[in-house]
């Protein structure tokens, strides 16, 4: 294997899931062989702030691997700038990165994945990303491989290699011709039905996401990610505290608790129509809707 690459952990102002996040990252079989760049966003007001500041106080304690380096931010960027402006700046060092946020609880065998993942495609210009999550998918049961081919990166716990993350285009300049191709919109859509409005979304100025300008990006060039039969991690963030995934259950996969640490990949990745029909399924607008009552059911709770 080529030299493994680095891990990115961007944290906030969650104690107690950034605390889980490192005891199980650090807990990984190739935790002690890699190093760790933890990006720090500071707070949006005096709480958030008190609450990063206790957050900054324990990583300063973290142990476990290769190398530890923390970047704290002086003001608040937002997550999507503090992703993109920190992954930047690992790879212009390094050839590819390992990005985790605070909320997520890997396997012993995430890295481990992910490196192979990584150092397999390297050279294979239609896969765009390796992700260590996966959906719960009904047709995974039913395949062989370690892997499975996806069409939507995965913003939970993925690694990307510098002339890919280098190629994408942030500002979304094509957006214009795009929303006049009918047929793009259209072939968008039918990866996942969300896509199109959050796009929109995005350029609207509604929300602030990298991830859906990821998706455009591989949705134009046509690229794959690459998804592990069983998932490398879980989510630990659809608790009372989180806005948009809390009383939401389609997330919700088992985690990888077997000892595999070596994987089966193949240079001409076979696309499953089952499966993708399965992921798309998840996104569908009966689906979505269903997902909005049960946040709407939850609110009332409180």
């Amino acid at each position: 294997m080529s030299r493994l690459a680095p891990i990115i952990l961007f944290t906030y102002n969650r104690l107690t899931e950034t605390q889980r996040t490192i005891e199980a990252l650090s807990g990984n079989y190739l935790a002690s062989e890699s190093e760790l760049f933890v990006y720090s966003d500071q707070g949006k007001n005096d709480l958030d702030k008190g609450k990063v500041e206790q957050v900054r106080q324990y990583l300063k304690t973290i142990k476990g691997f290769k190398e530890v380096t923390i970047n704290e931010a002086i003001e608040n960027k937002g997550l999507a700038n503090s992703v993109i402006s920190g992954v930047t700046e690992v790879l212009e060092n390094y050839e590819s990165v390992i990005v985790v946020e605070d909320d997520l609880v890997t396997s012993k065998n995430f890295l481990d994945f992910m490196n192979q993942a990584l150092d397999f495609y390297a050279q294979e210009e239609e896969v765009i990303s390796i992700s260590g999550y996966t959906l719960n998918l009904p047709t995974l049961s039913e395949i062989d491989k370690d892997y499975y081919v996806g069409f939507r990166a995965s913003s939970w716990g993925w690694g990307m290699w510098a002339n890919k993350w280098r190629a994408i285009d942030w500002e979304v300049k094509d957006y214009e011709e795009f929303l006049k191709d009918s047929d793009q919109r259209r072939k968008f859509a039918l990866i996942a039905s969300d896509l199109p409005g959050m796009l929109k979304h995005q350029m609207t100025g509604k929300i602030d996401s990298w991830a859906i300008r990821l998706s455009y990006h591989q949705f134009r060039n046509q690229m794959i990610s690459i998804f592990p039969k069983v998932s490398k991690l879980v989510s630990i963030g659809s608790d009372k505290n989180a806005t948009h995934t809390v009383g939401v259950t389609k997330f919700d996969t088992k985690l990888d608790l077997g000892g595999q640490r070596t994987f089966d990949f193949d240079k001409r990745p076979q696309k499953n129509d089952k499966i993708l029909s399965d992921f798309k399924a998840v996104f569908s607008v009966r689906q979505r809707l269903w997902d909005k009552l049960l946040r709407l059911k939850e609110s009332m709770k409180r």
